[in-house]
This record gives structure tokens, sequence and C-alpha cells, in this order.
């Protein structure tokens, strides 16, 4: 759990130096679509593998 959190923090201060604002990526309709796309897959794959059960 710890590695995860130090990688999120990696991730963010990597895209901070870069200056890439991840508000402005969410906010956008070409982020809002891309999560939308990946939650998508996620329910889809959830189905998948509640349905192999």
């Amino acid at each position: 759990m710890l590695k995860l959190i130090f990688w999120i923090v990696v991730l963010v201060l990597a895209l901070s130096f870069f200056g890439i604002s991840i508000q402005a990526i969410i906010n956008s309709p070409a982020g809002q679509e891309n999560i939308q796309y990946v939650l998508h897959l996620i329910v889809q794959a959830w189905q998948w593998i509640v349905g192999k059960m």
C-alpha cells in the first residue's frame, strides 16, 4: 500500500515538473471521454469476472 502511495506522489510531482495540470486534463472534453471509456471497460471486466464465478 505504501508503495502505491509513493508512486502516486512521484507521478503527481513528475506531472507538476513538466507543467501538466491534472485538473485541466480531467475537466477537458477529451479527458472526460477517456475517463468514461476506462470506466466502461472496468464495468465490463467486472461483469465478466462476476459472470465466471
